[in-house]
């Protein structure tokens, strides 16, 4: 079995991930991962399915997805390798305040800065509220407390709040 990722940007409408994954499971691909979100009126997806299909089978299977000029369609080969074993514990990172340049690249950085690795990180801005959730693994040997203490001080000099907790299996 090979492993694709498949690409799916554009404009957002009812039905995208009905036709796309229909088209998937026509091919007989199993979807293994995969997110999506609408990102200011613009839909966005990212799968990775497995299969014996080809690239340029599912490329041609989800070529009428784009035909209107709508959307963008990417697939590439994905190398099959061992998951990395577990980094340790996982963690909840959540900013929210006033929306500025910055917020993103100061908080994660401090996160990369101990060797904690992102697995999943949303931002949504209302107004002018700016919310940032991320997921992240953190390494046995770092200091959660040091990290929270870091944490809050880069949002603090941003103006934003920041909440960091130990996640709960259930929750991720």
């Amino acid at each position: 079995m090979t492993l694709h990722a498949v690409t799916v940007l554009g404009h957002d409408r009812p039905g995208i991930i009905a036709e796309t994954t229909d088209r998937l499971a026509d091919l007989g691909l199993n979807l293994e991962d995969s997110t999506m979100t609408l990102l200011r009126g613009h839909f966005a997806m990212v799968l990775v399915c497995a299969g014996d299909a080809d690239a340029a089978a599912i490329e041609q299977a989800l070529t009428p997805l784009g035909a209107d000029g709508s959307l963008t369609v990417t697939v590439r080969e994905v190398p099959q390798e061992e998951p990395a074993p577990g980094m340790g514990t996982p963690w909840v990172l959540s900013v929210h305040g006033g929306d500025r340049p910055g917020i993103v690249s100061g908080v994660v950085a401090e996160v990369a800065r101990v060797g904690g690795n992102i697995t999943d990180l949303s931002t949504r801005l209302a107004g002018e509220l700016y919310l940032l959730v991320a997921e992240f693994d953190l390494p046995s040997s770092a200091d959660p407390g040091a990290l929270d203490a870091a944490i809050r001080a880069v949002a603090t000099s941003m103006g934003v709040g920041a909440t960091l907790r130990a996640a709960e299996a259930d929750e991720l």
